[in-house]
């Protein structure tokens, strides 16, 4: 029996982790051992997760947030490390682009024990994102990197990475919507309690620091938001750490008299929420496919998108928060809007071709 860890820290990655977890557990030569780092640490951002979705609990609670990149980042690599070498797992197993991935990753590399990422070879071209440098590096370090698109996997390929170790199975996040998402109507749930109509209200998600760390970005997201709600509901579920910018700003109270601000929700309540918004305008990466998955229409509210196939194709369109009239003109024009018929992120049997691969290690 080979032993993986798998290193979580934040809600993204509880959600494609539910999957593959699941897969890993229907092997008959894997067991999981599952860290979580505490990246996330309010309920409804991470333990909501484990009930919801039928996950394993963690068996490691390192309870690390909040600090400085560096900060974060070197107090898991200390406590990931430790647990590592008291677990002597064949594999450690990381998601996506946080700093508990990166972590992860380098921990166990540097006690020689290979690495598989999810999610590997995404770019945005953009080294000001901390996710980007988080993703860059722990592709160049991982042993089997598991690339959810095409473009995913020609980025690794221009960047010199052996295709033997490249494998493009899929998107976890699609499996995640097909085996999860018929389990949401738009009766009752949260519809029925903030008293909200299928497709007559925006949903809006912000939480990256090149968004929230920026004083104008911010202000011109809010001045946006604020004049969209003239004319159509728009709830916004506020992320901790921007609730206390938006606060510290002087902005939220007057923000929470036009915009409907709920507390972060669960994965079943998010999904209901999407999948029967008019619009969702974000700057999360997991949810611009989220709302694809679900035919609504979204708005990026960034520079560049990893997923640019949903540009491509229609579903999704940039809009920089540079200028609060054309954000309100791109949401105003979103609406409605569908794309061309793709499908870029395989036949939902992502989590499935990852585990086949771990199990196939020697």
């Amino acid at each position: 029996m080979k032993k993986i860890v798998t290193v979580l820290g934040a809600r993204p990655q509880f959600i494609k982790a539910s999957v593959v977890s699941d897969a890993i557990a229907k092997t008959s030569t894997l067991n999981e051992v599952v860290v979580h780092t505490g990246q996330h640490f309010d309920p409804n951002m991470s333990d909501v997760f484990f009930a919801e979705l039928g996950m394993p609990r963690p068996k490691h609670h390192l309870n690390i947030h909040g600090g400085s990149h560096g900060d974060m980042t070197g107090r898991m690599l200390v406590e990931i490390e430790r647990v590592l070498q008291s677990e002597r797992p064949d594999a450690v197993l990381v998601y996506g682009d946080t700093n508990s991935t990166l972590a992860g990753a380098l921990a166990a590399v540097k006690l020689h024990i290979p690495v598989a990422h999810v999610e590997a070879g995404l770019r945005s071209f953009n080294m000001r994102m901390p996710e980007e440098i988080n993703r860059i590096l722990t592709d160049r370090i991982s042993s089997w990197l598991f690339a959810p698109t095409q473009a995913a996997a020609e980025h690794l390929e221009n960047e010199g990475i052996d295709p033997a170790m490249v494998h493009r199975v899929g998107d976890v996040m699609y499996d995640v919507a097909l085996q999860h998402g018929s389990r949401v109507s738009s009766e009752g749930g949260l519809l029925g309690r903030l008293g909200l109509e299928p497709q007559g209200y925006v949903l809006a998600t912000v939480h990256r620091a090149e968004n929230t760390d920026s004083s104008q970005r911010l202000a011109t997201i809010v001045d946006a938001l604020e004049a969209t709600a003239q004319n159509t509901r728009v709830v916004w579920p506020l992320h901790p750490r921007t609730r206390a910018i938006l606060r510290d700003a002087g902005r939220l109270d007057a923000l929470a008299a036009k915009v409907q601000l709920i507390d972060p929700v669960g994965y079943l309540d998010m999904v209901q929420l999407e999948k029967y918004a008019a619009l969702i305008a974000t700057d999360s990466g997991g949810v611009q496919k989220e709302a694809f998955f679900h035919g609504v229409p979204c708005v990026t509210l960034r520079d560049e998108t990893e997923w640019v196939e949903l540009v491509e194709s229609g579903w999704n369109r940039l809009a920089p928060p540079d200028d609060a009239h054309q954000l309100v003109d791109a949401i105003r024009t979103g609406r409605g809007s569908i794309g061309r018929p793709v499908t870029p992120y395989g036949d939902g049997h992502a989590a499935r071709a990852i585990a086949k691969k771990l199990a196939e290690m020697s």
